[in-house]
């Protein structure tokens, strides 16, 4: 009977960190098991709480101590830097939709005047970004918090009547929340910079702005629309007059792409893992809202009226990114303690003698 109450205890217990476990189990489980009734065979209410409870609050602490790592700090420095390039991109396209005309477009589908909160949103990524380069990480933290309220205050009431608005734009709303977040670890000045290297980091500036070029040349010089019959490519929104233009375009899309991926690439594999983690959770969401929502997203187009979503789907957007971050970093602390284990055996086999 014991034996039984034991294994049941001990599986209890492996809520707690292993290195709780390893000092303090044997301990723990002796007074349970001292503790418990005649023939008792599994563990009370009371006890099966405090433990799980115990156990779930010690990993957390351990949890959160792992983030004040170097490697963690590293990446959230230049994740914060890479993701308010990125929104200051986007911001910085929005305007110049606005204010470059597409001269293929008849007057009524031209853009309307630029509104001052895209001016706005673009001055205040572009100094997110400034800041984190020169070594303001609480200016450019504070700035970043600022666009998360802006996007609460703005778009957030539109849940109730313009739920699509406020889905198509949840990305960069995870994205402004990561920014925003990764700025806000404490690292040492200019540590984005540091770690990108000045070649490096030049290229990651250089990518976002020449992607926002192209789109923009492209646009302005399409040839569809513009009275009478002409020949033209067409690719995901892109459109040419020929073929080869088309590949100079694509061509110039893929090396700005890669001026910001290599960089990221070549960084050292505990900060490569990290920032790829902190990024996950805009592409699980992406992909959520295009794959599970897609047919709500098509029938409120063709429905002619909003469809609201229900609470699942509400639930299903806002817990994606935060489950799917927590899986990362379980994910990245399992390889690395195996890593690490693994180079323990191969030392320890080294200094074995041999004969």
């Amino acid at each position: 009977m014991s034996g039984e109450l034991e294994r049941r205890y001990r599986r209890l217990l492996a809520v707690h960190p292993w290195a709780h476990r390893r000092v303090y189990e044997e301990e723990m489980l002796a007074v349970l098991l001292a503790d418990a009734r005649p023939g008792q065979t599994r563990p009370g209410l009371a006890d099966t709480v405090d433990l799980v409870g115990a156990g779930l609050r010690a990993r957390l602490r351990v949890g959160a101590r792992g983030f004040t790592e170097p490697a963690w700090a590293d990446a959230a420095a230049v994740t914060g830097l890479l993701v308010a390039l990125v929104l200051a991109a986007a911001a910085g396209k929005n305007v110049l939709d606005q204010i470059l005309v597409d001269p293929s477009l008849p007057p009524p589908f031209r853009p309307p005047a630029t509104d001052p909160v895209d001016w706005l949103r673009l001055a205040g990524w572009a100094a997110v970004a400034v800041a984190a380069a020169v070594g303001l990480r609480r200016v450019a933290a504070i700035l970043a918090w600022a666009g998360v309220a802006g996007w609460l205050a703005l778009v957030g009431p539109g849940v109730a009547d313009q739920p699509g608005y406020v889905v198509d734009t949840l990305p960069q709303f995870t994205l402004a929340v990561i920014a925003a977040a990764g700025l806000t670890v404490a690292a040492p000045p200019r540590r984005a910079a540091r770690v990108l290297g000045r070649g490096r980091l030049a290229a990651v500036v250089a990518g976002p702005v020449a992607v926002v070029g192209l789109l923009e040349l492209n646009r302005v010089t399409s040839p569809l629309f513009g009275g009478g019959e002409v020949s033209y490519e067409s690719f995901y929104g892109l459109s040419t007059g020929s073929e080869p233009v088309m590949y100079l375009y694509l061509a110039g899309l893929a090396l700005a792409c890669l001026a910001v991926g290599v960089p990221v690439a070549r960084l050292a594999p505990v900060v490569r893992r990290r920032v790829v983690v902190l990024l996950a959770p805009v592409a699980a969401l992406a992909l959520v809202i295009d794959g599970a929502l897609a047919g709500w997203a098509t029938s409120t187009v063709h429905m002619g009226h909003t469809i609201p979503l229900v609470g699942a789907q509400w639930a299903m957007l806002v817990l994606v990114p935060p489950v799917t971050f927590l899986a990362g970093v379980l994910l990245v602390r399992r390889r690395e303690e195996t890593q690490r284990m693994v180079a323990l055996g191969r030392a320890a086999d080294r200094e074995r003698p041999t004969g």
